[in-house]
């Protein structure tokens, strides 16, 4: 890639489909990660959630802390519009790669 070096790491966004749900406070609460793939993994637990400040394109997300199969992973949400913030977006883990 243009830019960077051979061999350094760096995260590439992996976009996936999550079922979510909003709790009776109107927090959303992600449920299941379905990778393009068609492989679903039901998130266990969310241990933690805080705004991901810019995470591209000029955008603010939400980074939520889940439990899948016994292991924390970390799931952004990237809001596409501020006029539908929490309800305009979509998901995306993170994936380290080396070039």
């Amino acid at each position: 890639m243009e830019g960077r070096r051979a061999g350094k790491p760096h995260t590439e966004r992996i976009y996936v489909k999550v079922t979510s749900e909003f709790d009776t406070t109107g927090s959303m609460v992600p449920l299941s990660i379905t990778w393009a793939d068609g492989r679903t993994f039901a998130i266990e637990a969310v241990r933690d959630f805080r705004p991901a400040g810019a995470v591209g394109n000029d955008r603010a997300g939400d980074c939520f802390t889940v439990l899948i199969r016994g292991r924390e992973r970390r799931l952004f949400f990237e809001h596409i519009s501020p006029q539908f913030i929490g309800r305009v977006g979509r998901w995306f883990v993170e994936k380290t790669v080396t070039a």
